[in-house]
């Protein structure tokens, strides 16, 4: 999700371990849009950047946190254990290319940059857009390309439109501490004669539901789950006209960290064999492809 995390830390939570999906496996017909369709890529590890691994992570592995409610990005697999997605898969691809074990905990996503600030988690891999504002607490490393994008009911009935005001005076469902909650709808009500009725929810699976069983008129999300919700909603969602606001996601890591240029350098190594690619490819997401990775772009 792109938003800007709280910074307060909050009370603990039931944490959900599971492994992440193998980019070189399809996963449920389900759960992937272009499950079977592609060979593997030839991702493997790459000895000198292993080598690079501070030793007490290559014993103990790396925590990535995650909010898994955000199809097609991270969710669960049918087996409700099992994480699956665009960044499930590229952090198993990650962490074979770095040589280390990965373990994605399913965390509510504005308690993630916290988790990293307190030492929980290693990484943060959850559509953090990479902005000056969050730049302050950790750094990123951008992977993914994204914009907003605004979901209504199939037929767009009200007529609803991503620019202008149509959404003034309208219900408009937000994930907390998104991008979309927190700069996006207060910079839109600037200009509203009639406020717009913000519904917020905790992760993406109760935005997409606000929209689907008309407590909402429409939902703002990051373009790729969007585009994902509507094709997955059996008709009932589409997305009305273009993205905009396109930044790119970054890969949340604890200030000064020595895994910030192996991240970067790991991605690089992905993108030369063709792994990055068939990451997205195998869930339609490679118009999002960057064709460089940085370590915190919004500065």
């Amino acid at each position: 999700m792109s938003a800007l995390r709280p910074l307060v830390l909050l009370g603990s939570a039931t944490l959900l371990l599971a492994g992440c999906a193998d980019p070189s496996q399809s996963a449920d017909a389900s759960t992937s849009p272009s499950s079977g369709t592609s060979a593997a890529a030839p991702i493997a590890k790459n000895a000198a950047l292993a080598a690079k691994v501070p030793a007490a992570l290559k014993a103990s592995g790396i925590k990535i946190a995650s909010d898994v409610s955000y199809p097609p990005m991270d969710f669960f697999a049918a087996d409700n254990k099992t994480v699956v997605g665009a960044e499930a898969d590229l952090d198993k691809a990650l962490g074979t290319v770095l040589g280390v074990k990965v373990t994605i905990v399913n965390v509510p996503f504005d308690s993630i940059l916290p988790g990293l600030q307190s030492g929980k988690y290693q990484l943060g891999v959850s559509s953090f857009t990479d902005t000056a504002e969050r730049e302050k607490v950790v750094d990123f490393v951008t992977y993914f390309d994204a914009g907003t994008s605004l979901l209504v009911p199939a037929g767009n009935p009200k007529g609803l439109k991503p620019g202008g005001d149509s959404l003034c005076g309208r219900s408009v469902a937000v994930a907390k501490g998104s991008t979309q909650a927190l700069e996006d709808v207060p910079a839109r009500a600037k200009t509203c004669k009639t406020p717009i009725k913000v519904s917020t929810f905790p992760d993406g699976t109760g935005v997409n539901l606000a929209v689907t069983s008309g407590r909402a008129d429409a939902a703002l999300a990051d373009s790729p789950v969007a585009s994902y919700a509507a094709k997955q909603s059996g008709g009932k969602l589409e997305v009305a006209g273009d993205s905009y606001g396109n930044a790119p996601f970054g890969i949340a890591v604890p200030k000064n960290s020595e895994l910030t240029g192996l991240l970067k350098s790991a991605l690089e190594d992905l993108k030369a064999s063709g792994g990055y690619e068939q990451v997205l490819a195998k869930w339609g997401l490679e118009s999002g492809a960057l064709d460089k990775f940085e370590i915190n772009a919004a500065s």
